[in-house]
């Protein structure tokens, strides 16, 4: 969890290009639901997790503030005096939309805590996942959200990077209509590809669509950058990307001229990571 609130916390620097940060604070809440021994436990992991990230983005924490509550709250500040950003108002239509990491964390991890805790939707995601695909799932989501955006904010910079930002809490498309909203130009950013985490859209069919994952709404946590880029650099990025991370990004869409909206294709590609 620590490791995660970091990423997460460094990613909003992240995708505006910013790669040297000078300093964090960490907010950190115990929970009155937990006895004093589960909390100095749960504590103690999740500064160091903070801690651990922090130091592999080369910065540090230096302070912060540990409050009390009834659920556990993670939280924090990054800070960087920078001239070396990349303003996310640039987009230009014929550049492309490349996507950093897949979608499905919050799918992965409800229907972990389902198994889990033998919750009723369970039982319908059981006819058709095992166990071991509900593990698989969750741990890959675990990664994902506790590497950071730093890889993916240099290359920003050596492939001309016109916008970008962060997927976090208003999903894929959530984020994508706020940037198409911010951009100098009226243009549109069309989305028709997902890249999704191995079997969440089967599960979020199987629920109703309860998560909006395929209508791009789902919540993310430490989501990966929605960079647009021009398209003779899209397969360079995504090369470079794999050498250095050892993990794959994905064109997902473009930017054409329109309106400063955002919206998914209606039949998208789909992409089991």
């Amino acid at each position: 969890m620590g490791k995660i609130a970091c990423a997460n916390v460094l990613s909003d620097a992240y995708s505006n290009g910013v790669t040297d940060i000078d300093n964090m604070l960490m907010i950190l809440s115990s929970s009155r639901k937990l006895t004093s021994e589960e909390n100095d436990v749960c504590m103690r992991l999740i500064i160091k997790g903070f801690n651990d990230l922090a130091k592999e983005a080369g910065t540090e924490v230096t302070g912060g503030q540990t409050v009390k509550n009834d659920d556990m709250l993670l939280g924090g500040v990054a800070m960087s005096y920078t001239n070396n950003y990349i303003e996310p108002y640039g987009a230009l239509p014929g550049d492309v939309l490349i996507l950093t990491k897949p979608i499905g964390t919050q799918v992965s991890v409800n229907v972990n805590q389902w198994f889990d805790l033998k919750q009723p939707f369970a039982e319908k995601v059981k006819p058709h996942l095992s166990q071991e695909d509900v593990t698989t799932a969750y741990l890959k989501s675990m990664y994902y959200m506790s590497s950071l955006n730093l890889t993916a904010a240099k290359l920003m910079h050596e492939f001309n990077a016109h916008a970008a930002t962060d997927i976090t809490g208003f999903g894929l498309l959530g984020h994508a209509q706020n940037l198409a909203t911010s951009q100098r130009l009226s243009v549109n950013l069309e989305i028709h590809t997902l890249p999704a985490i191995q079997h969440m859209l089967k599960v979020d069919s199987l629920v109703n669509n309860m998560f909006k994952l395929k209508d791009g709404f789902s919540a993310e946590t430490s989501g990966g950058l929605l960079i647009a880029l021009p398209s003779a650099s899209a397969n360079q990025f995504i090369q470079r990307f794999k050498e250095l991370t050892g993990n794959d990004s994905w064109i997902v869409g473009r930017v054409l001229e329109g309106e400063r909206k955002a919206y998914i294709v209606d039949s998208p590609t789909l992409v089991e990571v």
